[in-house]
Order: C-alpha cells, then sequence, then structure tokens
C-alpha cells in the first residue's frame, strides 16, 4: 500500500475493505504520482484496473497493467515509477505472518519465493482475481463481512487461492488439501513459536496418538513434525531480521524459540546460505 506520494494529487479517490490480516483498498490519485513504500511486515498486490503502472522492486522494474498484477514483498522497499492519474488500481495487503501462516497451510513450506508479478489471465490467477472482485463489489458496511469470523474466513480463502495462484504447478500433491492433524498442529506452533515443544505436545493438540501424528507429517508434507517446526521458527526469524524492527539476533531467536544459539546460527546458515546477523539493519 502506498505510505509516500510525490505529485500534484489533490483530488484522489479511495475506498477500503478491511478483512482483519487483509486489507483492499482501490485507489486513483487523480493525477501522476510517484509512490515510495517500505512495506512493513505485509505483501502488497496492486491489480491496475485501467491504465499502467511502473514499479521499481530490488532493482527489478516491474510493469503491470489490466490483466497482470505487481507483488511487493513484506519488509522491502519498492518505487512505483509512475503511476498515472489514468490508472486506478485494487490493492491488496496481507500481513506477512498471515501469509506465513497460510503458505504453511497450504504448501508445507515455510518460505516459498512469491513472483514480482502475476499473469492474471491464468486460469488460476483469473479464478483468484474474480473471488477478490466479487468481495470488493460489497458494501464496505455489509454485516457479514465485519463479523470477525466470517472476515477472518475470507482473508483466509484469498490468501490460500493468492498463494496456489502465483507457486509454481507441481506434479506431486504437495497442494492436497491438509489434514486437520497437520493443520492443527502448525497453527498450535505459529500462535506459540517459543513453546518448547514435544512431539507428545504436538500430539495432544492434533487429538492422536506421537505415531499417528508423525505418519500424517511425514505422508502429507514429508517431514517430521520437529522439521516443520524448526522451518517455521527459521523462517520467522528471518522475516524478522529482515523487516529492520529487530534489536539484535539473539532477542529475535529467543522469540521464536531457539535457545541454543550455536545450533541455531548454523541452521540458519545452512538453510539460506548467509549467518543471521548478515541480516540486521
Amino acid at each position: 500500500m502506498p505510505l509516500a506520494a510525490s505529485g500534484p494529487a489533490t483530488s484522489s479517490g479511495v475506498s477500503a475493505l478491511h478483512l482483519g490480516p487483509l486489507h483492499i483498498v482501490r485507489i486513483n490519485w487523480g493525477a501522476d504520482v510517484a509512490v515510495h513504500s517500505e512495506h512493513p511486515g505485509a505483501v502488497g498486490i496492486n491489480i491496475p484496473l485501467r491504465g499502467e503502472l511502473e514499479t521499481r522492486i530490488r532493482g527489478r522494474l516491474v510493469v503491470s497493467t489490466p490483466g497482470f498484477a505487481t507483488v511487493n514483498p513484506a519488509d522491502t522497499p519498492a518505487d512505483i515509477t509512475r503511476w498515472p492519474g489514468t490508472c486506478t488500481i485494487l490493492g491488496v495487503k496481507i500481513d506477512r505472518d498471515f501469509v506465513q501462516r497460510e503458505l504453511w497451510r497450504v504448501t508445507g513450506r515455510a518460505d516459498a519465493v512469491i513472483p514480482d508479478q502475476i499473469d492474471l489471465r491464468r486460469p488460476a490467477a483469473a479464478s483468484w482475481f474474480r473471488l477478490l472482485s466479487s468481495i470488493v463489489d460489497q458494501p464496505v458496511d455489509d454485516a457479514l463481512l465485519t463479523n470477525t469470523h466470517v472476515a477472518q474466513g475470507l482473508a483466509a480463502s484469498l490468501t490460500d487461492g493468492f498463494l496456489l495462484a502465483v507457486l509454481p504447478d507441481e506434479t506431486d500433491d504437495r497442494y492436497a488439501v491438509r489434514p486437520r492433524i497437520v493443520t492443527r498442529v502448525i497453527d498450535a506452533i505459529h500462535a506459540e513459536p517459543d513453546r518448547l515443544w514435544t512431539a507428545a505436545e504436538m500430539a495432544d493438540v492434533a487429538g492422536v496418538s506421537v505415531r499417528r501424528l508423525q505418519e500424517g507429517f511425514r505422508i502429507y508434507l514429508g517431514k517430521t513434525p520437529r522439521e516443520c517446526l524448526t522451518e517455521i521458527r527459521l523462517a520467522g526469524v528471518r522475516a524478522e531480521l529482515a523487516s529492520g524492527s529487530a534489536r539484535s539476533v539473539t532477542d529475535v531467536a529467543l522469540k521464536w524459540g531457539f535457545t541454543h544459539f550455536g545450533r541455531f546460527a548454523a541452521a540458519f546458515r545452512q538453510r539460506y546460505g548467509v549467518p543471521p546477523s548478515s541480516l540486521l539493519h
């Protein structure tokens, strides 16, 4: 979402819809503008409904017109270098932690790479855009949309649909619906990443035996519960360090449940190829 704009935009038209961790806005500035955003703590998706939008992300110029969308990664500066007054966009902002949670629920991966641009003409992306458009057309004060449970459910559906639309197709069963014994544990880990989780505690959350829990994770994710716990924690540390809000690597590591810093640093370097301190701003 735009945080700072330059240009003679004095008669902008902005409407917004809030669905818990997901926010949708329709924006037309009414004049040519340039916009800079840090995208703190959220993924931003800008969809031109008319006109052309030019954005520079990590040094790469992304030009989107109707039928395409620009994706701005969380905690990554982006510059909209050209936003004409004739360009109206539909913008979607999704909380970073919510995206990560749904990414696990949908794909079983903690840090899949989301592309900078989406081709909305592809069937899966077109289907997601139709769902988004149908919700945007509802009144912002609609009784259902202002219900917390409904809003949360819609946010999850839109986020899951987005992830399924933009991530590469898989030939295996990676995107199959996860059983409750898996999703319950994943949700619990995200809610309490610093908890000293044992296999028995995770099994209690799922309501099954430890053996059944391990079988479920192996079948649907190809990993053990402990491996998933570590990946979720590492991805959380990486995202928080990259956001620029962290004071120290130690504080963030403790927050995400790492108490042995030597093992943590080694696991982080093995997964991401750099030491955690390299991401500390």
